[in-house]
C-alpha cells in the first residue's frame, strides 16, 4: 500500500486569504499574514475593525476572541511574527556566519524577496514614522538594532574594524529602507534592486579588502 503523502504546508500568500468559517475558532496564527497586509495597506490608524475583519474573513467578535486587546494586540502579534521571520532568516545567519561574503549575498537575496523588490512596505519602518509607533517603540527599536548589530558582527568576522563595520551596517539598513520608499514612489522595482545591489557591492568590497589584508 502506497504511503500517504504528508500534507502540504500553505504558502504565505495562501495564508493571507480570508479564513473559512470552519477554521475560525482555531486559526489565530493564520490570521496574522492577512492582518499584516491590511496594516501595510491602511496603516495602524487607518485599518478599522471592519477592514481587518474583511481581510481575515473573521467576524469582529472572533477577532476580539483571538485578540482581546484589540488592534494593538493584533499589531503586536504581527510584529512578533515579523521579528521571528527576520531572526530566523536574516539575523541569526549573519550572527553565525562562517563565510561573511556568502552571508551578505544571502541577506540581500532574502531581503529582496521579502520586500518584493520594493513593492512591499516595511511595516516596522512605516509604523515607526507615525504617532502610533510610540506604542510599539521597543519592538521597532529592537528590530532595527538587531539587524544593524547582526550585520556589523558579520562584517567584523572578516576582520573589518568595529567602527567601520557598524557604519557600513547602519548605511546598509538605512539604504534598504530608503530603497523601499523610492521604489514605491517611482513605481519602479528596478530602483530597489539597483540600490540594494550597490549596497551589496560595497559590503563585499569591504570584506574582500580587509580579508586580504588580514591574511
Amino acid at each position: 500500500m502506497a504511503a500517504r503523502p504528508s500534507p502540504r504546508r500553505p504558502s504565505l500568500v495562501e495564508r493571507s486569504r480570508p479564513l473559512s468559517a470552519k477554521r475560525v475558532l482555531t486559526d489565530r496564527a493564520d490570521a496574522l499574514p492577512a492582518l499584516a497586509e491590511a496594516f501595510r495597506e491602511h496603516g495602524f490608524e487607518g485599518a478599522s475593525l471592519a477592514t481587518l475583519s474583511k481581510a481575515t474573513g473573521l467576524g469582529k467578535g472572533s477577532l476580539y476572541n483571538f485578540f482581546p486587546g484589540g488592534k494593538a494586540e493584533m499589531m503586536d502579534a504581527v510584529l512578533a511574527e515579523i521579528d521571528d521571520w527576520f531572526a530566523t532568516t536574516i539575523f541569526v545567519p549573519l550572527e553565525r556566519a562562517s563565510d561573511p561574503a556568502s552571508a551578505i549575498t544571502t541577506m540581500i537575496e532574502d531581503v529582496t524577496a521579502y520586500f518584493q523588490s520594493g513593492g512591499r512596505v516595511c511595516l516596522v519602518g512605516w509604523l515607526g514614522l507615525g504617532a502610533s509607533g510610540d506604542v510599539f517603540a521597543v519592538r521597532i527599536s529592537g528590530y532595527f538594532s538587531r539587524w544593524i548589530s547582526a550585520l556589523a558582527h558579520c562584517l567584523e568576522a572578516s576582520a573589518i574594524p568595529s567602527p567601520l563595520a557598524l557604519r557600513l551596517a547602519e548605511d546598509t539598513v538605512a539604504g534598504i529602507q530608503g530603497a523601499i520608499v523610492l521604489a514605491r514612489a517611482l513605481g519602479e522595482d528596478a530602483a530597489f534592486v539597483r540600490i540594494v545591489r550597490r549596497l551589496e557591492g560595497i559590503l563585499l568590497d569591504a570584506v574582500a579588502c580587509h580579508g586580504r589584508f588580514d591574511a
